[in-house]
């Protein structure tokens, strides 16, 4: 994962006393803390305990964590160590097969890695999105809201024709896809891909070789 200069800037924040920072901090990761939470079924009052013990120990912990941008990793992994005890000691978790909340070391990296991935990719939707004039805000918020705003409800809040909000809705998204750092990311798959592509090109290439014998 990638140095992000806002997590540096709310770490060392938050680490000076920062009330803001801190609770930006809070913000930004709680769904992460939740996300991984979830995976071990645990009832709704455990994953606040969970999130509450987390945000206590990283106020212990802040002080020593040496690479601020290490700090999604520390609370990924905190997250899942809290879950685990929470599940050893029988608290309330959901009905399941014990084998799906003690998953072995290879599917606790890969779970931490798409954990970070994923909220990787929330922090840098939520970017773009802030960049996005106060009327684009509005309208996507209000579509994408649970359960979505009726178009009525919209032309009414936002004085806009109902006729208008799919082609608003539309130029919206499109600002909102070619926001640079949003941009960026939507590549990143493509190009993976074509270099797949790329890397299989060439082994099939050398597989049909034909042998020289000497």
């Amino acid at each position: 994962m990638r140095d992000d200069p806002a997590v540096i800037r709310l770490v060392e924040g938050a680490r000076s006393g920062d009330k803001g920072a801190w609770d930006e901090l809070v913000e930004r990761y709680a769904p992460l803390v939740w996300s991984v939470s979830r995976r071990f079924r645990l009832s709704a009052e455990d994953v606040a305990d969970v999130g509450q013990t987390v945000w206590l120990r990283l106020i212990e912990r802040l002080p020593e964590l040496r690479e601020p941008a290490a700090l999604p990793g520390w609370i990924v992994t905190t997250t899942q160590h809290e879950c685990l005890r929470l599940v050893r000691i029988g608290r309330r978790t959901e009905a399941t097969d014990p084998a799906e909340v003690s998953p072995d070391l290879s599917d606790q990296a890969r779970a931490v890695d798409e954990e970070l991935l994923a909220d990787e990719r929330r922090e840098t939707v939520r970017a773009a999105f802030v960049q996005l004039a106060p009327r684009c805000q509005s309208l996507l918020s209000m579509l994408v809201s649970d359960p979505p705003a009726a178009y009525s409800e919209i032309s009414q809040k936002l004085h806009m024709p109902i006729g208008s909000i799919g082609p608003n809705r539309a130029r919206c998204l499109e600002r909102l896809r070619s926001a640079p750092a949003l941009a960026s990311l939507i590549a990143e798959p493509k190009l993976r891909s074509r270099n797949s592509k790329a890397v299989k090109a060439k082994g099939g290439e050398q597989h049909d070789r034909p042998v020289v014998e000497r």
